[in-house]
């Protein structure tokens, strides 16, 4: 929720910034079958997204430019099919639900960025922790149902496509900044330029707030974001006839965030809903992002294409946050003490700060966790015509590996009657939890596009190939010299069927 009562714009444009935005390939209304979208594009415009087989929805530049948004889940509720519910209030951690999946951090639908899976751990650990920051998009493709076989791994909620900021054809460039309520803010500078062999964009997005919830102790409940991208491009051979390029790409993102997990009692939140209870003020998320890609195109003729990436991703994360409440030797979550606050009377005296507890009574866990993705994908794309009919064959090929690491403690402390946490044990790390979850995984597709008169038929076919390990090291081997080890694995193969029809 981000009241802005104050705004302050500073626009600055460069070499034709504006006619590039409006009039840019992603906008542009493209009708003729020949088109070949890229790989980091599902529709690349509104005209193949309303053409297409299936539900698709496309959010153009100009829709995205028009309200500048920083929030995904504002963004997202102007596309039909598309349920979700805010969890802080600014857009960090959505839960998104296609189609009737469990919107439970975005965990059943797949989440790409420019046509790679960006989850943290999608197929290990698929909850969505990580989310990219809507505001250097340049355009969001939403395909829901099952239609898109060629999006795995989740193929029956629908999947959503991120596209970042293209490098420009020309020498461009923005700076925006803006201020608002709860001393929100932001500020959002790029700039680029093409040549005939060299093309290049940088962008950063910083923005923040203090938040809009209130701590005995003053401190703000906000937080605070910055996000880097640099691509660089290369045509190869710009007169030969396999036109070729290579794309690098390289994002950067940290957040820190005084968020928790805590909520209120009914009647407190009836009270003052944006309070928070004193035993929550140490509660902290802090996370780093970072990608890497590298994207070869080469394009034998205007009818075939084949473009291979390889990509690496890393997201690590702790949510240091109250977990429960001890007294008198009595341990309680936070979840049962809200529930029923008078059988918990005591426990929740703590929790709001008003009485002197004893040591170690309560306990925040920093559930550290980090993430692991790495893999090379390739698509190749061909077409033709025969007559009347226009035909279109698609081939995908993914090998995939990603990993959840899970390394956290418990540290405990006491809280006084006016409401101030002192640490009274701090916790070791690694006596939590502490195990390594990892999938590899192949993926591969084939889609044939028929289009005749009015009629477009869309048959495909998926296999993936899954293997899921699993190693807790226990909790008492923080060294992980495997002397408690456990283990477990297990493997799918499944095959994907898929018919659609316009």
């Amino acid at each position: 929720m981000q009241l802005r009562i104050l705004g302050l714009t500073l626009l600055f444009s460069i070499a034709y910034y504006a006619q590039n935005a409006e009039k840019g390939q992603l906008d542009s209304i493209q009708k003729l079958d020949e088109v070949i979208i890229s790989t980091s594009q599902i529709f690349g415009n509104k005209y193949v997204a309303k053409h297409r087989t299936g539900s698709a929805y496309f959010l153009s530049p100009k829709e995205l430019q028009k309200f500048g948004f920083t929030d995904i889940n504002k963004a997202l509720r102007t596309v039909p099919g598309v349920s979700i519910y805010e969890e802080d209030g600014f857009g960090l951690r959505p839960n998104i639900s296609l189609r009737g999946t469990s919107p439970e951090r975005s965990s059943k639908i797949t989440l790409m960025e420019d046509g790679i899976l960006i989850s943290p751990a999608p197929y290990s650990a698929s909850s969505a922790y990580y989310f990219p920051t809507i505001a250097r998009m340049e355009a969001v493709e939403v395909l829901k149902g099952s239609s898109q076989v060629q999006y795995g791994p989740f193929t029956t909620g629908g999947a959503i496509n991120m596209i970042s900021t293209q490098i420009p054809t020309t020498f461009s460039g923005k700076i925006k900044a803006s201020y608002g309520s709860f001393q929100s803010n932001q500020i959002h500078a790029k700039i680029g330029n093409s040549h005939q062999r060299f093309g290049y964009l940088i962008e950063y997005v910083n923005y923040g707030s203090d938040g809009f919830k209130t701590l005995q102790s003053v401190k703000h409940t906000g937080f605070n974001k910055n996000d880097l991208v640099a691509k660089f491009n290369l045509n190869l051979f710009p007169n030969a006839t396999v036109q070729q390029a290579l794309e690098i790409k390289f994002q950067y993102a940290d957040e820190i965030g005084n968020e928790t997990y805590l909520g209120l009692t009914e009647e407190d939140f009836n009270a003052n809903p944006f309070q928070r209870y004193a035993a929550s003020d140490s509660d902290q998320m802090t996370t780093d992002h970072s990608q890497y890609m590298i994207t070869h195109k080469a394009e034998f003729t205007k009818d075939f294409r084949i473009t291979t990436t390889g990509y690496r991703n890393h997201f690590s994360r702790n949510w240091y946050k109250l977990n429960d409440i001890s007294y008198q030797g009595n341990k309680q979550s936070i979840a049962t003490i809200l529930e029923n606050p008078f059988a918990y009377e005591n426990h929740f005296q703590i929790v709001k700060g008003t009485v002197n507890s004893a040591a170690d009574a309560i306990a925040v866990k920093a559930n550290n966790r980090s993430y692991y993705a790495t893999g090379i994908q390739t698509k190749l794309d061909y077409h033709w015509y025969a007559g009347d009919a226009f035909h279109d064959v698609e081939i995908g090929v993914r090998y995939h590996y990603d990993e959840e690491d899970r390394f956290q403690w418990v540290d405990r402390f006491g809280i006084s009657d006016a409401g101030i946490l002192n640490m009274t044990t701090k916790g070791i790390h690694g006596t939590d939890a502490n195990r390594i979850s990892s999938a590899t995984a192949f993926a591969s597709y084939l889609t044939y596009k028929l289009k005749y008169n009015q009629w477009t038929f869309t048959p495909g076919v998926r296999y993936e190939d899954i293997t899921l390990e699993r190693k807790d090291f226990g909790k008492t081997d923080v060294n992980r010299t495997e002397i408690e080890l456990k283990q477990r694995k297990n493997s799918v193969g499944i095959l994907i069927p898929n018919w659609n029809q316009l």
